[in-house]
């Protein structure tokens, strides 16, 4: 490979312009990601291709060199993204059979089964919001956090006492700028809850998703665990980031919250719009070459090299947007089409459960509080510290009360000017 053209921050901070680059590159951009390379995917319509390209592997123990040749371990904070051993890193007929195995838990009625935990934990979290007052609060931490969390839980069966830990650990890999000893520290922490979480399981079954992949014997020690970190970092971090996300959208600008109540969209097109928008995953290691592939334009991404699906990119590149739109965030867009949620084989699995979360969670915040209000400008909001995560360190909001009125809507929302 040749020397990186971009170098991406762990940070977050420079997001917009990484994403304003890969969108005019027209093709794949050789990035840096934490002192790795890889070619970052930011067009969509190249994406979709390479993801369902079969010499587009995930597995690095088969096809990535740098990771064969043990140049990563212990070295790279992503390494845990790319070494587990689940769906997320199988290839070919690997990905089959895990997949054949770990799609009946999350089948149409398990997921059913969900919506009333879903319903009731919401209620919760609205009274609890309702008792601290008008604000300002941090929505991120009191409710956004919160909901998947208790959600996640109910569907894993994680007792109380271990909850606030996992989640507490879960941050910790999310979080890009720790060093490769912290990060090795945090994966050591979750594989230890995840173990006591199975050994609890084992000998204490209940209705719920661990107690399902703990009874299903074709997996592997290895492979349950890894499943299950699958499960809960994913289940997590993409409906925290989809939530939090939303909110700022929609309190960016009123008119958009007008026209859901007007009935010219519905919370399902908010999901929509806000993962087009701004995906909750702005990128996601790594896919690896089989072969040489040879792209549209003469560029060539040769075997063994790294690639890097830019899903944030690629979601709201402007090409398929009317000119000067795509920066913009509108529910009543005719075009909403993402890859936020992944596409081809690898499509997540709980995509219904992260869509239900997020409509059910919008409908009742701003039902509950319709003169809800951002306590400082969007625009001043910290970014979340993550090459993966999209979404904000705070949300601090007024809430208002059922008597207040909403404030004059602003212009909508756009990403900065570069």
């Amino acid at each position: 490979m040749n020397s990186p053209e971009l170098v991406l921050d762990p940070t977050a901070r420079r997001r917009a312009a990484e994403e304003a680059v890969l969108h005019a590159a027209g093709g794949p951009v050789l990035v840096d990601i934490l002192g790795e390379a890889a070619w970052a995917i930011g067009d969509p319509d190249l994406l979709r291709q390479l993801l369902s390209d079969p010499r587009v592997s995930k597995d690095p123990r088969q096809h990535w060199p740098r990771f064969i040749e043990g140049e990563i371990v212990g070295k790279w904070p992503l390494y845990l993204q790319v070494s587990v051993d689940n769906m997320f890193t199988a290839y070919g007929q690997a990905h089959r059979r895990l997949r054949r195995l770990v799609s009946p838990v999350f089948a149409a009625r398990r997921l059913d089964g969900l919506l009333p935990s879903i319903e009731r934990n919401t209620a919760g979290l609205l009274d609890e919001l309702a008792a601290l007052g008008s604000g300002p609060v941090d929505l991120r931490q009191a409710f956004a956090v919160q909901l998947p969390v208790r959600v996640m839980s109910d569907l894993l069966g994680i007792p109380q006492s271990m909850r606030a830990p996992f989640k507490e650990t879960i941050d910790r890999i999310w979080n890009t700028t720790s060093s490769a000893s912290d990060a090795l520290a945090a994966t050591q922490d979750v594989y230890a809850m995840l173990t006591a979480l199975i050994a609890l399981k084992r000998d204490a079954p209940g209705d719920d998703l661990t107690t399902g992949l703990v009874q299903t014997p074709e997996l592997t020690d290895r492979e349950l665990v890894d499943t299950l970190l699958l499960i809960v970092a994913a289940g997590y971090e993409t409906t925290v980031n989809l939530i939090d996300n939303a909110v700022v959208a929609l309190l960016a600008d009123r008119a958009q919250v007008a026209h859901v109540r007007a009935g010219r969209a519905s919370w399902g097109d908010v999901i929509e719009e806000t993962m087009r928008f701004a995906a909750p995953v702005s990128h996601m290691p790594m896919r690896y070459a089989v072969s040489d592939i040879e792209l549209p334009g003469g560029a060539v991404i040769r075997r063994g090299e790294a690639i890097l699906p830019s899903f944030g990119a690629a979601s709201n590149h402007p090409r398929h947007q009317p000119p000067g739109t795509a920066g913009t965030f509108d529910v009543t867009r005719p075009d909403r089409s993402h890859v936020a949620l992944g596409h081809g084989v690898h499509f997540c699995l709980g995509a219904p459960l992260a869509r239900a979360e997020g409509a059910t969670a919008l409908a009742g915040l701003f039902g509950r509080f319709p003169a809800m209000r951002l306590a400082v400008p969007a625009a001043s909001l910290e970014p979340v510290p993550s090459i993966l995560g999209n979404g904000h360190l705070t949300l601090p909001v007024h809430l208002g009360t059922d008597g207040d009125h909403a404030r004059p809507a602003s212009s909508p929302v756009s990403r900065p000017r570069l």
